[in-house]
């Protein structure tokens, strides 16, 4: 046997015996926090459930450890980031292979009656960014283990929570240090709007909440989340919303005064309305799938760091080959071998 033939024998035998042994398991606590930002005139649920996972070594210590806060997407929540992408077992792995030191990981359920609050400050459906980054982080300080300083406190998300992370980041620079965004979906809510043109001339049917939990219009959920998140109405039921677009039979109508919110509101205007917060963050950085299905995103993302780089922003960005989800959560994946080795360099370990 060739000599480069027997050390790849011994490198796969190697790698079966350690994959053999049991990876220590870190613990997934669920908690509840009525939070007061999120009191609201328009139905939403204030009382909101928190998955927390604390890292094997938690139990039997008592260090402090830093906190990623990490955001979940449109039509998902903090229980399936636990049941369907195992998260909990892909920061087991990352611990036990030293991507990271053990840290705590915080997912809010911030879904929605329209499946998505996009971690945004809305004017009728409670103060999402509010909750996320000032009512959430001191309750998680107060009941855990936490390094409670910005240094030690990042925030990511994959999706809508990748918008949320970025937008929460560049709001709070005095909570989180660092942010790293995984295939963000609608930086840009106006040009997102553009591209979805015939889905609002569909919804003129719809006249209820109720209506849209016919399958028929699951797509029109996001048009009315984000209506609420960054066009928000408290003075229009049932919706709570303002809509940028409308139809009087085949005849688009402009909605002005709306278009021009939805835009200032995007999180695509953070770096011109907030440019001094994002100088204060210690490190920015977002990837996308250069084959996502949600087309909006390759462009919108490559158009976001256009505008980072042109403001002399520090910043990293990454195409990679994979869809909206393929590389993220799995083994070996964008969670594990880029977002949690970006924040064990970026985060402190150590009070």
């Amino acid at each position: 046997m060739k000599k480069s033939g027997f050390l790849i024998f011994v490198f796969i035998l190697f790698s079966k015996f350690l994959f053999a042994q049991k990876i220590p398991e870190g613990k997934v606590v669920t908690t509840y926090i009525t939070a007061k930002a999120l009191i609201n005139q328009t139905g939403e649920n204030a009382k909101r459930r928190v998955s927390v996972y604390l890292p094997p070594d938690y139990e039997k210590s008592t260090k402090k450890y830093p906190v990623i806060y990490y955001l979940h997407g449109f039509f998902w929540s903090d229980s399936l980031l636990v049941n369907n992408d195992k998260i909990n077992h892909i920061l087991d792995r990352a611990i036990y292979l030293k991507k990271i030191k053990p840290l705590i990981v915080v997912m809010p359920d911030e879904s929605t009656v329209f499946k998505g609050s996009f971690y945004a400050n809305s004017k009728s459906s409670g103060s999402w960014s509010d909750f996320t980054s000032l009512e959430l982080v001191d309750f998680i300080d107060k009941n855990y283990r936490t390094i409670a300083n910005k240094e030690s406190r990042g925030i990511s998300g994959h999706s809508m929570g990748g918008n949320g992370a970025l937008r929460n980041a560049f709001l709070h620079p005095e909570v989180f240090s660092s942010v790293y965004a995984l295939s963000p979906g609608i930086l840009d809510a106006q040009y997102f709007a553009l591209t979805q043109i015939d889905t609002y001339k569909n919804i003129k049917n719809i006249k209820a909440v109720t209506d849209l939990l016919k399958p028929e219009n699951a797509g029109a959920n996001i048009i009315f989340a984000i209506a609420r998140a960054y066009n928000g109405n408290e003075n229009k039921p049932p919706f709570y919303a303002d809509l940028p677009f409308s139809f009087e039979n085949d005849g688009l109508k402009v909605n002005a005064s709306v278009i021009e919110e939805l835009k200032k509101n995007s999180t695509s205007e953070l770096p011109f309305s907030h440019y001094e917060n994002l100088k204060k963050l210690k490190a920015i950085k977002f990837d996308w799938g250069r084959n996502d299905e949600l087309k909006h995103i390759p462009p919108s993302c490559m158009n976001f760091s256009k505008t980072l780089e042109m403001l002399k922003i520090k910043h990293e960005a990454e195409e990679y080959i994979g869809t909206h989800g393929s590389e993220v959560s799995k083994e070996n994946g964008r969670i594990e071998n880029q977002m949690l080795p970006f924040f064990n360099e970026h985060l402190k370990f150590e009070e």
